[in-house]
């Protein structure tokens, strides 16, 4: 039975100049990560190139670079002032993220208009200062990232991705979409508001994940509904003059949902 027979909706609003086909590569789509039994596991909220505040809060909470793992909801790049940056956190053994829209904006960038959405309106202005090289740099390695990633903790397994989960579609039907390249299931990863919103009912993500964390929706605090977290607050939008911007992040592995967050408004 497919999810439209099954009554499953996984249409998202369409945005400015439409939305186009997530590209894929041959990189898995999902990335699962065993049980970390020699230290802490923590997922940061959108990042949005304020690399040097993750930098502060990992120093405030002591993380061990060779024992933690640090989990990214994507949104790396944009509105911050470090996007550059992006590539150099990549390389770090111990971090990882997936896709979001943002990184998708810098892989449709040969697209005139959906260069012209993302430079105009999302805060894309740095990408106009590399040259191509450069840009092709970046855009090889955002394409290799997945959709979503697993986590097994001591409480069960995580979930990650950046946007939302489909609601009446478990999890393990969501990733296996996800690892087709199911376009409707990649969207709805990558843009989708419809829970956070309230545009559609309320109910937990079902299947073999106890918690699901994802950012993209701005919020003042960190919400859940049922069981799935946004912990996207902000943090790049200190340049526009909100004050109670900050960057979140939660240990999920050994305390499970423990709140860091760092200020990023700028006195």
């Amino acid at each position: 039975m497919s999810e439209e027979e099954a009554g499953i909706d996984m249409k998202v609003s369409e945005y400015r100049g439409g939305l186009p086909t997530p590209e894929a590569s041959d990189a898995p789509a999902v990335v699962r990560f065993p049980l970390n039994e020699h230290g802490r596991d923590f997922v940061v909220g959108d990042i949005h190139g304020m690399f040097e505040h993750l930098r502060r809060l990992l120093t405030d909470i002591e993380f061990e670079e060779e024992t933690d793992r640090l989990f990214s909801v994507g949104d790396l790049v944009d509105r911050g002032p470090d996007s550059r940056r992006a590539l150099e956190w990549l390389d770090k053994p111990w971090f990882f993220a997936c896709r979001g829209n943002h990184e998708q904006f810098a892989i449709d960038s040969n697209d005139p208009e959906q260069l012209d959405v993302w430079v105009n309106y999302n805060g894309g202005e740095w990408w106009l200062d590399l040259d191509a090289e450069e840009k092709e740099v970046f855009r090889a390695r955002f394409i290799e990232l997945p959709m979503a990633l697993e986590v097994e903790t001591r409480w069960g397994r995580v979930g990650i991705v950046h946007a939302d989960v489909p609601p009446l579609l478990p999890w393990e039907r969501f990733m296996d979409l996800l690892e087709a390249r199911d376009r409707d299931a990649g969207l709805y990863a990558m843009w989708s508001r419809n829970r956070i919103s309230g545009m559609c009912t309320s109910l937990p993500v079902t299947g073999g994940v106890q918690r699901v964390y994802c950012g993209h929706t701005p919020t003042r605090e960190t919400v859940q509904i049922d069981n799935v977290c946004y912990i996207d607050t902000g943090a790049a939008y200190s340049y526009d003059g909100y004050e109670e911007a900050r960057l979140t992040m939660v240990e999920i592995q050994p305390d499970c949902h423990r709140e860091y967050a760092i200020s990023t408004h700028e006195d």
